[in-house]
C-alpha cells in the first residue's frame, strides 16, 4: 500500500518546490494530498483547506509554508497523528518541532526532493 503524503502549502506554480515535490512524490508511487485553503484543485488534484479534512491515514506531512503560517496548522497536524513531519528548508521552527515531538510525531529537518532522489524518503 503506498504511503499517503500531505503537502501543506501546495502550489500550482511549477517553479515552486511544493509543486516539484508533488510531482516527485507521485512519480515515486506515493499518494499525495494537497493542503491549500485558497485553491480548489492543483493540476486536477483536489485541495483540502486543512489536513483534518483528509479522511484517510496520513503517513507523512511535508511542509512548504512559512513557520508563522504553520502555527495555524500545528494543532490539526497533531490531531491527525502522522508518523512524521518533514520541515523543508525555510519551514523549520524549533518550538513547533518540540511540540510535534512531544506529541509522539517524528520530525525531520530535510528536503523532500533530496530524500526522494537519494532513496531516503
Amino acid at each position: 500500500m503506498p504511503e499517503v503524503v500531505a503537502i501543506i502549502g501546495a502550489s500550482e506554480k511549477k517553479d515552486r518546490f511544493a509543486h516539484m515535490a508533488m510531482t516527485a512524490l507521485m512519480q515515486h508511487g506515493h499518494e499525495v494530498r494537497l493542503v491549500n485553503p485558497f485553491k480548489e484543485t492543483i493540476d486536477g488534484h483536489q485541495c483540502f483547506k486543512a489536513v483534518t479534512e483528509i479522511k484517510e491515514k496520513i503517513n507523512t506531512v511535508t511542509l512548504y509554508v512559512n513557520p508563522s503560517r504553520f502555527r495555524d496548522h500545528i494543532e490539526e497536524v497533531i490531531q491527525i497523528k502522522p508518523e512524521r513531519v518533514i520541515m523543508n528548508p525555510g519551514t523549520e521552527d524549533a518550538l513547533m518541532e518540540k511540540r510535534l515531538r512531544s506529541a509522539g510525531i517524528k520530525v525531520s529537518r530535510a528536503c523532500t526532493l533530496v530524500l526522494l532522489s537519494s532513496g531516503q524518503f
